[in-house]
């Protein structure tokens, strides 16, 4: 009877068992993430520039002194981005990267339990551990905590306002976002939402506060004009290397410059076309609207802009988590043959086939986002032209299956008298 009170919970529900098996796999695996894998680091160093331009800003030391000549991590945040950083340095080198790693795991932690409100699942539901577990498997957030980047506090900030967005809380997501902006960009494309929707307070604070930042950080700034001057011309370059955008892969590869910009103009024409039959059809549906508009926005600059790097990836989850809803463009199999490519932390170098592989290794990012934008758009032209075939255009573009769930039965039809 003593060892009674010892014996584990026995789950009595498919749910139950679920989150008894999933729970433990991504506690662990988050653990395992941080204090094994993010504090062994790797050969690659995002942390060390970040850090010795902290050091350097508060010491009032020249701060944009990187030789882009070699290809080392840069340090290319503007004078505002390194005043919000500049607190790192207060601590010695490896206590401030230890910290940075795990606010950066505890910034994708809360980004995920606000995608779960955002699309209404309970944190005690099964979405949650796999969820977790999911997320700290991919390439994207191990890489983003090994290299010990930004990416995860990006995260929680753009999930953050597209859940102020869908709230109408404009000032807020716009002080989300502009957050984001004192450090980098990445995020400038979501402001079309906004545009669209019509919630003109957001770019109150999405402009107002980066300018305000910049104001207060250039005369604290040794070399301020040294960002222009210097770091800025490296920004507007697209470089061969690190690099999983279309011009990137394609220069490294050799590829003739007219095929290049032949594949960002078709791959920019889906996406326009995708972009116009969201707004069109499906602005009124504001959870998949925002969030599919917002994923194809964010692939679309990856692919299409002069630099993508594979664990921008990450920016993407609130995409790939409109697949619990049931007009999501994610229910398919090659959406998710696509995201393999763009989340996955397999390596494809051969030791048998080392040309084929080392090409799919570069390669299977760039394939990914191509893949994931060749499907929204042809789910949607799909959809448009069985509607239009149909002649329900007027009724929207949902595919027939959920049309025929939505239409009333026999059993809630009046009887005609």
């Amino acid at each position: 009877m003593f060892l009674r009170r010892f014996e584990p919970r026995t789950g009595r529900t498919t749910a139950e068992v679920i989150n008894f098996v999933m729970w433990p796999l991504a506690v662990m695996t988050v653990i395992h993430r941080i204090v094994v894998k993010a504090v062994n680091g790797s050969i690659t160093d995002d942390y060390a520039p970040v850090y010795n331009a902290a050091l350097a800003f508060l010491n009032r030391q020249d701060v944009y002194t990187a030789n882009f000549n070699s290809v080392d991590p840069h340090y290319l945040y503007p004078p505002s981005g390194t005043m919000l950083l500049a607190p790192i340095a207060v601590l010695d080198p490896e206590k401030s990267r230890w910290l940075f790693i795990l606010a950066n795991a505890v910034a994708v932690i809360i980004a995920l339990f606000i995608l779960l409100k955002m699309f209404d699942l309970a944190w005690t539901s099964i979405a949650a551990p796999i969820l977790i577990f999911a997320a700290f498997s991919t390439e994207t957030v191990s890489n983003t905590l090994i290299f010990s980047n930004i990416n995860g506090l990006i995260l929680l900030a753009e999930v953050a306002f597209l859940f102020l967005l869908l709230r109408k809380k404009d000032l807020w997501a716009g002080a989300a976002i502009g957050l984001t902006f004192a450090i980098k960009p990445i995020l400038a494309p979501l402001l079309l939402l906004p545009l669209v929707r019509g919630q003109w307070k957001v770019f109150v604070t999405a402009i107002g506060i980066p300018l305000v930042l910049m104001a207060v950080a250039w005369p604290l700034a040794a070399d301020p004009m040294a960002f222009i001057d210097h770091t800025f011309p490296y920004l507007m370059e697209s470089r061969d290397y690190f690099n999983s955008a279309i011009v990137g892969n394609g220069t490294y590869f050799g590829l003739p410059v007219g095929m290049i910009w032949a594949l960002r103009i078709a791959f920019a024409a889906m996406g326009a076309v995708s972009l116009w039959l969201l707004y069109r059809y499906y602005r009124h549906d504001e959870l998949f609207f925002v969030t599919t508009t917002a994923g194809l926005l964010m692939v679309g600059s990856f692919l299409l802009l002069s630099l993508g790097q594979m664990y921008y990836s990450m920016l993407l989850f609130p995409l790939l988590m409109t697949v619990v809803l049931r007009n999501s463009v994610m229910r398919n199999w090659p959406a998710w043959l696509a995201a393999y490519g763009f989340l996955s932390a397999d390596a494809w170098f051969s030791t048998r086939f080392v040309e084929e592989g080392r090409a799919v290794e570069y390669l299977k990012p760039t394939y990914g986002w191509s893949l994931l934008i060749v499907v929204i758009f042809s789910v949607l032209v799909n959809r448009y032209l069985t509607a239009k075939r149909e002649g329900r255009l007027d009724k929207g573009i949902d595919p027939d299956f959920l049309v025929a769930v939505d239409a009333p039965t026999d059993a809630t039809v009046p009887a005609k008298v």
